[in-house]
This record gives C-alpha cells, sequence and structure tokens, in this order.
C-alpha cells in the first residue's frame, strides 16, 4: 500500500553517486522532492528519470538555510515530512512502521519523532557501537530549525549543523533504523569532519551560540558534549560498552575516526582560545 500521510524531502547537492540508489528504496511513498543546490552533475536528471519533483535552492547567506527552507518552500503535499540527507533510506522495517503511524500521525500524538541510524562505515553498515539518533520525521506545523548564532562560524554554511530540530510537542521514538548508505571514500569522511570540528570549536568560544545548539541535541548528544576526556571514553563506549568491536575491525576504526574527532574539536577550541587571549 502506497504511503500517502508522509512525503519526503531530501537534501542534494552533486549526488550522482548515490541518488539514485536512495530513490529506489522511496518507491511506497507517493511524494518525495529533492532540494538541490545547483548541481553540475547528474543528480537531477537522475531524479526526474526517477519520477520524483526537484525544488532548486540557492543559499543566500542568511537563515533559513536549508533544511528549513526545504520544509517550508519543497510544496510537500504533507504536514509530515521525512527529512533526508542524499545517502539516507528507511530500511523496509521502517517503511513499513511509518506506513501503520496513519491514525497517529493524524492525531498529532507527537510533533516529531527520533530514528536511530546503520551508518555504512568503510564500506560496512555498523550494527553495534555508538549509534546515532537523528530527529528526521517532523511534523511542519509544530516543528522546525531553529535560528542560531552560527553565520559566521566556519566549516558548516547552507546547511544546519549538528543540532535537532525543535517541537511544540513531544518528541515520539520509531523502533526501526534509518540506512545511513555512506559510500563515499574514507578520505571524504575525515574531510568532512574536519570541516565539522571547526564549526563545533568555533561554537565553544561563542557562548550564547553555544548554549543554543547544545539545547537542541538530543539528551545522548547534551551527555556526550559534556563528559571530561570524551575521546578515550568515547571510544570506550562504543568499542566495548556498545559491543562495537562486534562490528570488526571496521566498527574499531568508526569508534577511533569519531574519537580523533572529538580529539580535534578540544585541540582547535584550545587553540582558538589562545589566539583570542593573545589578541589575534
Amino acid at each position: 500500500m502506497t504511503i500517502s500521510h508522509v512525503s519526503v524531502v531530501i537534501l542534494a547537492k552533486n549526488e550522482e553517486a548515490t541518488i539514485g540508489n536512495t530513490l529506489d528504496h522511496l518507491k511506497d511513498f507517493d511524494d518525495v522532492i529533492v532540494i538541490d543546490s545547483n548541481s553540475d552533475d547528474a543528480t537531477v536528471s537522475i531524479v526526474e528519470a526517477h519520477g520524483a519533483r526537484v525544488v532548486n535552492f540557492t543559499w543566500d547567506g542568511s537563515y533559513p538555510k536549508k533544511k528549513q527552507w526545504g520544509l517550508e518552500n519543497a510544496g510537500a503535499k504533507n504536514d509530515w515530512v521525512l527529512l533526508l540527507d542524499a545517502d539516507e533510506y528507511p530500511s523496509s522495517q521502517l517503511v513499513d512502521e511509518i506506513r501503520g503511524l496513519e491514525a497517529e500521525l493524524q492525531a498529532r500524538t507527537h510533533s516529531a519523532y527520533d530514528i536511530h541510524l546503520s551508518y555504512r562505515f568503510a564500506g560496512k553498515f555498523l550494527m553495534h557501537g555508538h549509534r546515532v539518533t537523528k530527529r528526521s520525521l517532523l511534523d511542519t506545523t509544530s516543528a522546525r530549525f531553529p535560528v542560531v548564532d552560527d553565520l559566521g562560524a566556519p566549516g558548516i554554511r547552507e546547511v544546519e549543523g549538528h543540532y535537532q530540530p525543535v517541537a511544540d510537542g513531544s518528541i515520539g521514538s520509531l523502533k526501526a533504523r534509518l540506512m545511513h548508505d555512506d559510500r563515499d571514500p574514507v578520505s571524504s569522511w575525515f574531510a568532512r569532519h574536519n570541516r565539522y570540528s571547526d564549526w563545533e570549536a568555533h561554537l565553544r568560544l561563542h557562548d550564547a551560540a553555544r548554549k543554543e545548539i547544545a539545547s537542541k541535541r538530543t539528551t545522548k548528544g547534551r551527555i556526550f558534549d559534556a563528559v571530561p576526556f570524551k575521546p578515550v571514553l568515547f571510544f570506550l563506549y562504543s568499542v566495548v560498552a556498545r559491543a562495537g568491536f562486534l562490528d570488526g575491525r571496521a566498527g574499531i576504526d568508526y569508534a577511533l575516526a569519531l574519537s580523533m574527532y572529538y580529539w580535534q574539536i578540544e585541540v582547535k577550541t584550545r587553540e582558538l582560545a589562545r589566539a583570542g587571549a593573545d589578541g589575534r
């Protein structure tokens, strides 16, 4: 049965390598829109060949950024939107779970739903270790991405950073997984997270923005943000407490890579603080 009570909005820019696979997993949804940022590869033609709609986005350097702009301007048929990156798609179990939510969504029992991710790293989907949670199923009448003071921050520009949308009502949680099918080389992962750590370090020295963004993270995210000795503790948490070792070498490498990401943030924050103290 076709899902007609939830629209899908996908963020894309030069995603010809992955967008077709994503759309192949969305055939059960009758309203799929791709928000494209002026791609100069075959992204748009692939989307159109799959029968999805394309809405172009050109960032003007202000708010709303791309996710919120897409929620407001995609022309979705439904108030409820499943918001995805170009390399994310719902597992078959999640499709079935969303299909069965129609009455609950119509009743607006919640304003948004958190969904756990299965992340592909170094060619393998990880089923253990650290689990990313995204607030991806949103009632656009009562959930939105907040305006935070990060326009001057480096590293992240047209797309909102690592914070969750806020909602006027309660937040539900779905049981099935969202698949994050990252097929880029590991070097691309490191390049992205080098930029992300620039953004995180900048915010740590801008107290108002830091507090605002911290308040928009999940409870788990706020705990991770506050713990001391985060690189070491995160690695032990992911590999031992969350049994990341069961994913083999890829699971251990992923835990180590994220630990080093947190280390990067700390090192860059200290460097920026020293530069500020020296008046540079």
